[in-house]
């Protein structure tokens, strides 16, 4: 049955809507739909609220679901329990409908993954105890499902089955990566639930304790080494975790994805790990595409669990990166599908489509502004700021200073200040920019402080008032 949806806009944006709409219609691999617009009488479509609606919509008519711009904020259940229909946000940019239709509207689901994160503290001997958990909670926070409590050649760890037993106290799997193999027995015996990393010579200790040995050659780059390490395993029964060593770039790093493969072909059932941090940490590069690129070979591969770090200040957002990462490339691979489409978690630096209204389009909705407030948009031209006054232009926001007349309201001119800025990164940058939203970037993202972005206005009202008294 045809579905018959009816869309809620604004006066500038309405014209825009039934174009777009019209070229979703026409589309043959979109299913049919019927639409309808209503413009409900407000300038800007993210300014609706659930009650304004509620107010100027008296009825829905015949329509199966009523879509609302993506920036409308408020309860929808009311509007829904009132039009007795579903009442649903599109996408934040009308512009992104024919994307929104392709997934029929619905969100990527990415709850699921197949790949263990174990998230190292390189530091682990020099901090305390509380240390210890506070910096496993951050990673715990960001997606870890296993804290690595790395030890360090020549230094000594005392109080490494006290960490290792307060964090299985909390709930926390564990694993300990060391050389010494005092270390890895006294954290097996204080219930560390993974041992890194023994291989044929040092296999001994996992008849001494219960924890899960992950495997590696006794020898660098030697799969033999490895081979018997596992062989051993499989005969006597113990669950194990290979791991062939991933090498950084120019030391190895093809050699080494080949050997992963290789293991694979041979194992097709054992457990794998990679330990991404020598590339992550040692290549000077956005992690974020590195994350990608790496959980895409993972994927193919199969391989079950990652060794990630977190030092480098370039790689500050690494295991978080990973958790995206890992649920992209199980959500393409379940699909059958490119991993595009699913998250923007990893876009940091750029968008897909950055600008998605032309300099012209720009123009005619400039046309029909007839009161004083700034809008802001960016094209692939540059930066167009415009109210009643006119449209102006420039890729140098201090070009426009001159247009905006706003020397009289220090309020009004840091608030333009701040826009402006976001918005030649974002021409800069190729990102999406949306008047009054943060820039879009990514995992990055920070938490937005709205009531310090409305209380800058009210003190400049007040210290206006103050001077006229």
């Amino acid at each position: 049955m045809t579905q018959k949806l009816l869309f809620l806009t604004g006066k500038l944006a309405e014209k825009s809507l039934h174009k777009v709409l019209t070229e979703v219609q026409s589309n043959p691999k979109t299913p049919p739909f019927k639409y309808r617009v209503e413009q409900i009488g407000v300038s800007v479509a993210a300014l609706m609220t659930p009650g304004l609606i509620a107010r100027r919509l008296k009825q829905a008519g015949d329509a199966d679901k009523i879509i609302l711009p993506g920036l409308c904020q408020g309860d929808l259940s009311v509007l829904e329990a009132q039009y007795g229909i579903p009442v649903e946000r599109g996408p934040e940019d009308l512009k992104d409908l024919p994307q929104y239709f392709g997934h029929a509207g619905t969100q990527p689901d990415l709850s699921q993954y197949s790949v263990q994160i174990f998230a190292e503290i390189v530091d682990a001997p020099y901090l305390s105890v509380e240390g210890v958990v506070k910096r496993a909670q951050q990673f715990i926070a960001q997606g870890a499902n296993v804290i690595d409590l790395g030890c360090l050649p020549g230094v000594p760890f005392p109080h490494l089955a006290d960490a290792t037993k307060t964090l299985k106290q909390l709930g926390i799997k564990v694993s300990v990566d060391s050389l010494n193999t005092d270390d890895l027995l006294a954290a097996g015996h204080a219930g560390a639930d993974y041992l890194l990393s023994l291989t044929e010579k040092t296999l001994w200790i996992a008849n001494e304790v219960a924890s899960t040995p992950v495997l590696i050659p006794a020898k660098p780059h030697s799969l033999p080494s490895l081979y018997r390490a596992i062989e051993l395993c499989i005969k006597a029964g113990k669950p194990f975790i290979a791991d062939p060593i991933l090498d950084p770039i120019n030391f190895g790093l093809t050699d080494a994805i080949v050997r992963y493969q290789k293991l694979r072909k041979k194992y097709p059932e054992i457990q794998i790990m990679m330990g991404i941090g020598n590339l992550t940490e040692l290549t000077d590069a956005d992690t974020t595409g590195i994350n990608a690129m790496l959980f895409g070979m993972i994927a193919e591969l199969d391989i079950n669990a990652v060794l990630a770090t977190s030092v480098s200040p370039h790689a500050v957002n690494a295991i978080a990166e990973a958790d995206i990462a890992r649920r992209m490339m199980f959500a393409a691979r379940q699909d059958d599908r490119l991993p595009r489409g699913y998250s923007n978690g990893l876009l940091g630096l750029h968008d897909r489509r950055p600008f998605t209204y032309s300099a012209d389009e720009i123009k005619e909705i400039a046309a029909q502004i007839k009161d004083p407030s700034f809008r802001i948009q960016v094209s692939e031209q540059g930066l167009h700021v415009y109210n009643r006054d006119g449209l102006f232009e420039s890729t140098d926001p201090f070009a426009l200073y001159p247009n905006l007349k706003v020397g009289d309201d220090a309020s009004h001119a840091f608030y333009l200040g701040v826009e402006l800025a976001r918005a030649q990164i974002a021409w800069q940058l190729k990102k999406r920019y949306v008047q009054d939203q943060e820039l879009d970037w990514g995992v990055a993202n920070q938490p937005t402080d709205t009531v310090a972005k409305s209380s800058h206005r009210e003190a400049s009202l007040k210290e206006k008032r103050n001077k006229n008294s």
